[in-house]
């Protein structure tokens, strides 16, 4: 039950801010940064009437209908929920928090602040095993019809929408979509990794009994142990390797400091790891 509630706040956290960073930043300085809500933006140029929150709930609803009728029931409640969510929160920013103009006269910095708020946003979903829809059902869309590669597919699309903006806010503002659909790649790629970074930890030490009953004990981790030749001792040691958390290397750093300051620790940075304990291998 607490995971599930962890979850269903972790949805509504990031699609939050993923509304908020567009509605705050790229929407004021019209910069359409791909995706359905760059693709609403375009649109309101020509019915600047709409609201906002209403041109990306109306374009989701398409989108899903679509995606339902070519390529069948591929999207999981959290996506089909997200995206209908993350324009309610658009539209209950533009009643509660309208803009006039920007916040601001750079440009550069918004794009920034919003690329960085959106891109948490969806950093949490995508860590969630769900998307904001959209763009992506396209995505599945041209993969299915054309054979196009998911994330070829989604590039291509996020380039067209930024050179839509081009011809109707301007080269300069098409400029900048451009550089903020870039920015978002790298952007959520990098939070993603920052998400499910461990640590494989080879530890050399004569105590290595008391290490492995700390691991399995308290820290409630397995672990490999392993006898290896010293190559300039000729001694033989009992090697222990495991995979922690960060939180649980610095426990396991702190117990090896007391027990033998000796000892040796290497660490390695691991950016993924399946099965028991970790991230299920479905």
């Amino acid at each position: 039950m607490k995971k599930l509630l962890t979850g269903f706040l972790l949805l509504n956290l990031g699609g939050f801010m993923d509304a908020a960073g567009f509605y705050f930043f790229f929407a004021p300085n019209q910069i359409a940064a791909g995706g359905i809500t760059g693709l609403s933006l375009v649109i309101k140029s020509y019915f600047p009437m709409l609201p906002l929150g209403i041109l990306v709930l109306f374009l989701s609803i398409i989108l899903l209908i679509t995606g339902f009728l070519l390529i069948g029931s591929v999207f999981g409640l959290k996506t089909i929920y997200c995206s209908i969510t993350i324009p309610l929160y658009i539209l209950a920013l533009e009643k509660l928090i309208p803009l006039s103009q920007p916040l601001s006269d750079d440009m550069l910095i918004q794009l920034v602040f919003g690329v960085f708020t959106s891109g948490i946003g969806l950093a949490i979903l995508f860590n969630q095993n769900a998307s904001s829809g959209g763009t992506d059902i396209l995505a599945r869309i041209l993969n299915k019809y054309y054979q196009i590669d998911l994330g070829k597919g989604l590039l291509l699309i996020d380039f067209s929408i930024t050179i839509l903006a081009g011809f109707v806010f301007g080269i300069e503002k098409g400029m900048y979509s451009l550089l903020g659909v870039i920015l978002y790649g790298f952007t959520i790629d990098y939070i993603i990794e920052g998400f499910s970074v461990n640590q494989n930890v080879t530890i050399i030490t004569p105590n290595s009994c008391q290490v492995r009953e700390f691991i399995i004990n308290n820290l409630e981790r397995g672990a490999t142990i392993y006898t290896a030749r010293g190559a300039y001792s000729g001694n033989e040691h009992q090697v222990v390797v495991t995979i922690v958390s960060r939180r649980e290397f610095i426990r396991l750093r702190n117990f090896i400091k007391e027990l033998d300051p000796h000892a040796f620790i290497a660490v390695q940075a691991i950016h993924k790891v399946l099965g028991e304990g970790f991230t299920p291998l479905d």
